[in-house]
């Protein structure tokens, strides 16, 4: 009786189970129901986001950005070319002199040649800077043995002020206790005295401000470089380019860009260029190394003729403003297309 009773409680709990077609297919169609239910809600959640995404982002977000701009660089703009209009000397208040200053910048020959040196001293350094940093940029985004200790190596400029570096080379450029007063003969220069000669000074100049900023561009052409696909190589390979040919046919036309954003930074730099003439040469021998910022700052906080020195100021951001947006218009980079396009 026992074990009757025990076969009707299983035979009773066996129809409760789902045993059958219909009751197991109702469970699983209810599962199904509900998970494809989670599924399709979360797929047109993540849609939901992926549209929010899409849009741009709203005015605020540039707003910290755009005071930034606003209160460090266009406010003290405008005030420069309003002190420009004036005579002052940094105490009391600024006395208006109308267009005198001006006048003055165009009948100044400390002026032109200042302002001539700064474009030698830009187109030199482009001329010098970029076919280097182009080729150790290309160079450095390989994989040859020991390349990442030679390029942290190279790199260790970047680690150091203007000023300090400037120091270090100063010292070494001393005819009486430097690094040249042993090699300035070999140089030409019989009594080591290289920062005391016009050409010297001004090649010095060169000279240290490409060992520190080539390094800078070589890590932006690197950079450009190790975008290229290597496909493109590989396909030139196949159909037997060489090196020289994958890099004038490949390399060149894919960094256009790069190049081009180099260039900017590079002619604004040189255009700019201050604490290295300061500490070097402080604009000499004579005015063979005054350029248009140390001009300015001679002018200013030298001479405290702040109304002059602002009107230099001015001609500075104009010309540099200038430049900058010629080369951007004259290179197509503005358009901003990919290089990349079709591939």
């Amino acid at each position: 009786m026992a074990d009757a009773a025990t076969h009707d409680r299983h035979s009773a709990r066996e129809p409760r189970r789902g045993a059958g077609p219909g009751g197991v297919g109702k469970g699983r169609s209810e599962r199904g129901g509900k998970g494809e239910g989670r599924r399709s809600g979360t797929a047109g959640g993540r849609a939901g986001v992926g549209r929010a995404a899409v849009g741009r982002p709203g005015v605020v977000w540039a707003l910290p950005g755009a005071l930034f701009f606003v209160f460090f660089a266009v406010a003290p703009m405008v005030l420069v070319l309003a002190l420009a209009f004036t005579d002052w000397d940094g105490i009391g208040t600024p006395n208006w002199t109308g267009m005198s200053n001006w006048s003055r910048l165009w009948d100044d020959p400390e002026t032109h040649q200042a302002i001539w040196l700064s474009l030698v001293l830009t187109v030199l350094t482009w001329v010098f800077q970029t076919p280097l940093a182009l080729l150790l940029g290309v160079w450095a985004a390989g994989r040859q043995r020991n390349r990442a200790v030679l390029s942290a190596i190279f790199f260790l400029p970047l680690l150091g002020s203007s000023v300090a570096l400037a120091l270090v080379w100063k010292s070494l450029l001393d005819p009486n206790f430097g690094l040249i007063a042993d090699i300035g003969p070999a140089l030409g220069f019989a009594d080591g005295d290289l920062l005391g000669d016009s050409k010297g000074a001004f090649g010095a100049i060169l000279f240290v401000t490409a060992w520190q900023f080539i390094p800078l561009h070589t890590l932006i052409y690197q950079g450009g470089a190790r975008a290229i696909p290597r496909s493109l190589y590989d396909a030139a390979a196949i159909d037997g380019a060489g090196t020289v040919r994958q890099f004038f046919s490949i390399t060149l036309p894919q960094l256009r860009n790069t190049i081009v954003t180099s260039s900017v930074i590079m002619v604004v730099g040189a255009l700019t260029f201050f604490d290295t003439v300061l500490i070097l040469t402080k604009g000499g021998p004579g005015t063979d190394t005054t350029i248009v910022p140390y001009l300015m700052y001679k002018n200013g906080f030298q001479a405290f003729d702040l109304g002059y020195a602002s009107a230099v100021a001015t001609i500075l951001v104009v010309v540099a403003t200038t430049v900058s947006l010629l080369l951007v218009r004259l290179t197509g980079f503005a358009a901003m297309r990919s290089t990349r396009e079709g591939m």
